[in-house]
């Protein structure tokens, strides 16, 4: 088979073989060493299961219409053949479409050969040994089944005296997959009718009752199998004919479907769709700021197994408002894409779980923060279509019984990006709006991909939930802007694309078209807010970044959302002046971004807070404590809220502590004081709160959706591998047309060492080319100590070295004199 599938293949043009390897990229890692090769790797198992992976419902029935109408002789079908079995059925499918099915596994070369004598990949039974969900032949199996089997008419009266019970298991394993195991004794046990030839049994649960499978294997309707050293239960197999006629009513390849099911529900509005998604993606947005903020002011320590403890995830959820499952989702989704890492801690230990490393925002944050509300959307949203987690294990037990935590190595899943893919392409190729069921959605991945989908429907259902609450889908349907950032993703994985992400709008800083149409259904971002007289400052939208970083200098935020509410206190009015602004700042500051006018008690607040402030003044003796206002300084030698820090009054004017500076002003704000730091030269230290951040990690953004998938090349680059496969296997038929002299080399003559008048005789007549620029074949021994052969034009010999020219190629090669052992002048 391999040689016919490899002669095949070098008839083919080079358009045609680039064709084949544009559909099955997976044969091109690496590139074959010539088209013997490439025919092996295109046989093989796993090669064959990719291309199977990716194949309709559809497609594989008129696969196994072509397995079941092979001959048995030849092991070929035709195409007649496959069309005649896939019509035959109540509803059979229209010619065009089976055509075109063979069509497209002849080009993916599944089926190859001429349409009269089409040969299948043997690789494909391997992969699935029962096609159509057909067992074997009852010949393969039993010899007097086989004689039932040969009389169609006694095969029908025993189908006709069977059980119930026994026809349920008939109707069940003619469905496919013809196998099934029974529990053990099941085969022991005394067939429907004969419960009273036998004593009470306890290996069948103690009376003994009629066994339906008994009965069937007795009437040789059922085969027992072995089922390898397993002894304790029994397999059976369902013979080929047996489940043809079985499946009379519906054809031998069960129902044919040639399009994928329809979806009953009707499209919603595109407007609502849009609004409901845009709305969730400022929730986004929002919780995931807050939770990174939370990491920043107590950061998460790592477990000794990875991850984040739930006790940390529940305080997380907790503090942010949200539950376990939507905080591990933004958790996850955030670090994915670079906005939290870890931080190493040397030299300290958390007791509770023995880690030296925390879990907190990286420096990206600060730069995700400045960007524009849609742009940092799709920031998250990139990071949740590539990123190789499944969130929706976090919380479950893995294989030993321990439960999987946030951001731990048991969440990673390979094909995570791929299923992401899938279940939102099924939204995407619907009319826009239309919001299917989740039970549609699954009937629509079973026919598009049934090897894929199955056992996935739990994924399924968490990628779809888990694009609701990133507001990917609104309403159950794709959004427009997730469509738009779906398509450039997936444009980016196929030829030609831009996988490396060197041309996308992203990298360059510009908005890309999904964050463009995100913009404009977002409200836009307002620059000011509304001071009101108990202080309360209302933003009447999504405060501009300048704005929400003065917010937070300034302000304690009460309420968020698409109006939120701040409140000027006290204690913020103190925090901005810590950090560098002045009385006259912050007058400016409200009187700019205020669009009403500034309450009065405002202003007397900000002058009150600043006239008291610095009036205290903190350094290090321990630390020390001056003020020009005598008074003050007794007050606070007074205070017995002080009295831990053992305050000695040095001056009048002056006070110490052995206590570091930090302990000291903690202490005195928490008193209610308003101190400030000086230098040694008397100077004021104003500056902000330290922000721990961990290093800077690369997102996960720059990933393919698929990682398993191989690289799709573009056409020009295949026709080069073409190229490459062609030289190669010119080489290999050349080095079969060497003399046995050439190709044997040294392992010609016995393995030793080259005798001296072989070598001289070699060079005569490499000089004998030279003269003549004849062709001449050269035996050597290459750098790995394999003997090879070529044909060359020999262009120079000196300094040791042969220089020749490859006809073929057109390369110049460089031969080592001593590694030369045969030469012969080429007919």
């Amino acid at each position: 088979m391999t040689t016919s599938l490899a002669d095949h293949l070098r008839s083919l043009p080079d358009e045609s073989l680039a064709a084949l390897l544009q559909l099955r990229p997976d044969l091109v890692v690496p590139v074959p060493a010539d088209v013997s090769a490439l025919a092996i790797r295109a046989q093989s198992r796993v090669s064959v299961a990719r291309a199977l992976d990716g194949l309709d419902q559809f497609t594989l029935q008129i696969l196994d219409a072509a397995r079941l109408t092979r001959l048995p002789d030849e092991g070929t079908t035709a195409t007649d053949a496959v069309l005649a079995m896939a019509t035959t059925g109540p509803h059979p499918p229209a010619p065009t479409a089976v055509r075109a099915a063979v069509g497209r596994l002849r080009a993916l070369f599944l089926l190859y050969g001429p349409e009269h004598a089409l040969h299948v990949v043997p690789a494909v039974d391997e992969v699935s040994p029962y096609p159509a969900g057909l067992g074997r032949p009852a010949a393969e199996l039993d010899p007097r089944t086989a004689a039932l089997c040969a009389d169609p008419a006694k095969l029908r009266r025993t189908l006709l005296a069977a059980p119930p019970s026994a026809r349920a298991i008939l109707d069940r394993l003619a469905a496919g997959p013809p196998v099934g195991s029974v529990p053990p004794g099941a085969l022991q046990a005394p067939p429907i009718g004969a419960q009273d030839a036998v004593l009470a049994d306890p290996t069948n649960g103690g009376a003994p009752t009629g066994s339906p499978v008994r009965w069937l294997v007795d009437n040789r309707l059922l085969v027992a199998v072995p089922a390898g050293s397993s002894t304790a239960s029994g397999t059976v197999e369902l013979p080929r004919e047996v489940g043809l006629l079985l499946r009379r009513d519906t054809g031998p390849l069960g129902p044919l479907r040639t399009s994928p099911p329809p979806v009953a529900t009707p499209p919603r509005e595109p407007k609502a769709v849009d609004s409901a998604g845009a709305g969730q993606t400022m929730e986004v947005v929002r919780h995931t700021e807050g939770l990174l903020e939370q990491l920043a002011a107590e950061p998460a320590p790592v477990l000794r197994s990875g991850g984040i403890g739930v006790r940390d995830l529940r305080r997380l959820a907790r503090t942010a408002g949200l539950d376990e499952p939507t905080t591990a989702l933004l958790l996850e989704v955030a670090y994915a894409a670079g906005l939290a890492g870890e931080l190493e801690m040397p030299g300290s230990t958390t007791g509770r779980y023995g880690a030296d490393q925390q879990v907190l925002p990286t420096g990206g944050y600060e730069v995700w923060r400045a960007a524009s509300l849609a742009q940092r959307w799709e920031h998250l949203a990139r990071a949740w279509l590539t990123m190789t987690r499944q969130v929706g294990l976090v919380g479950r037990r893995d294989d030993r019984d321990r439960p999987i935590t946030a951001l731990s190595a048991e969440a990673e899943r390979a094909s995570a990006p791929a299923t992401r893919r899938a279940v939102l392409g099924v939204l995407a190729d619907l009319e826009p709006a239309t919001a299917p069921t989740p039970e549609e959605v699954q009937a629509l991945l079973d026919w598009r991909a049934p090897r894929r989908s199955r056992g996935r429907e739990a994924a399924h259902r968490e990628v779809l939930a888990e694009a609701a609450q990133l507001g990917v889908s609104g309403l159950g349907a794709l959004t427009s802007y997730g469509r738009l950032l779906l398509g450039e993703l997936t444009s980016a994985d196929e030829p030609g694309g831009d996988p490396l992400g060197l041309h996308a709008d992203v990298e360059s800083g510009d908005p890309s078209s999904a964050a463009r149409a995100l913009d404009a259904l977002l409200p836009a971002p307002v620059d000011h807010f509304l001071v009101q007289a108990d202080l309360t400052v209302v933003v009447p939208g999504p405060p501009e970044p300048a704005l929400a970083a003065e917010l937070e200098a300034t302000t304690e935020p009460e309420s968020a959302g698409g109006a939120s509410v701040h409140r000027v206190t006290t204690a913020s009015v103190r925090r901005a002046l810590d950090a560098g602004y002045t009385a006259d700042d912050l007058h400016e500051l409200f009187r700019r971004r205020s669009r009403t006018p500034v309450p009065q008690g405002l202003s007397y607040l900000v002058d009150d807070v600043a006239r008291k402030h610095g009036g205290l003044r903190v350094g290090s003796a321990g630390a020390y404590l001056r003020s020009d206002d005598e008074a003050l300084l007794t007050e606070v030698l007074a205070d017995r809220r002080l009295e831990s820090l053992t305050l000695r009054r040095l001056a009048p004017t002056v006070l110490s502590t052995p206590y570091q500076v930090s302990r000291m002003l903690g202490a005195l704000r928490d008193a209610g004081y308003a101190p400030v730091q000086e230098d040694g030269t008397g100077g004021t230290m104003l500056s902000r709160p330290r922000i721990r951040r961990a290093p800077a990690r690369v997102a996960v953004t720059t990933r393919t959706l698929d990682p398993l998938a191989a690289p799709k090349l573009p056409m020009p680059r295949l026709l080069g591998v073409v190229e490459h496969i062609r030289r190669g296997d010119a080489a290999a038929r050349a080095a079969r047309r060497a003399p046995a002299v050439v190709r044997g080399g040294a392992a010609g003559l016995g393995g030793g060492p080259v005798p001296a008048h072989t070598h001289s005789e070699a060079l005569a007549v490499l000089q004998q080319a030279v003269r003549d620029k004849a062709l001449v074949w050269v035996g050597y021994v290459d750098a790995h100590g394999a003997t090879a052969s070529r044909l060359v034009k020999p262009v120079s010999i000196g300094a040791g070295y042969l220089r020749a020219e490859d006809e073929r190629t057109e390369m110049l090669h460089t031969f080592a004199l001593h590694r030369i052992t045969a030469a012969v002048l080429a007919d």
